[in-house]
């Protein structure tokens, strides 16, 4: 009786990888001014930023530290929306709009500001967010 041990092919064979494009997303980083509206959560508290420039197609999310974990798990509901305003080709200060008329301040969280606030740069909204 043969002691070696059969070992199937398909465990052995290498698997031929394929890079994929995954979802549409706007630029993640800008140089240039931006927009954005402050997210509170049904109390008040502020849980982040969603900032946006259309010069530079970018546009993203910025929690607020101090807003702990539900201010993180927010951002994905703000990812997803961001993400779905791309991939139907709308402009990254657009969506700032959009997301202000569908706002509920009864849900979760919503927009707390009326029209998107100007900063001079991205870093200030980082900054506003490590308050």
């Amino acid at each position: 009786m043969s002691r070696e041990r059969h070992v199937p092919p398909r465990t052995t064979e290498a698997l031929p990888f394929e890079k994929v494009d995954g979802p549409a997303r706007y630029a993640r980083t800008t140089d240039k001014p931006v927009q954005y509206v402050t997210v509170a959560d049904a109390q008040g508290t502020v849980l982040g930023y969603v900032w946006a420039n259309d010069e530079d197609d970018a546009a993203g999310w910025q929690v607020r530290r101090a807003g702990g974990d539900e201010a993180f798990n927010m951002g994905a509901l703000y990812v997803s929306k961001l993400r779905d305003a791309k991939a139907r080709g709308a402009a990254p200060t657009a969506v700032l709009a959009e997301l202000i008329r569908e706002s509920d301040p009864a849900g979760p969280s919503h927009i707390a500001s009326g029209t998107p606030q100007q900063a001079p740069g991205l870093q200030d909204v980082k900054d506003l967010a490590g308050k």
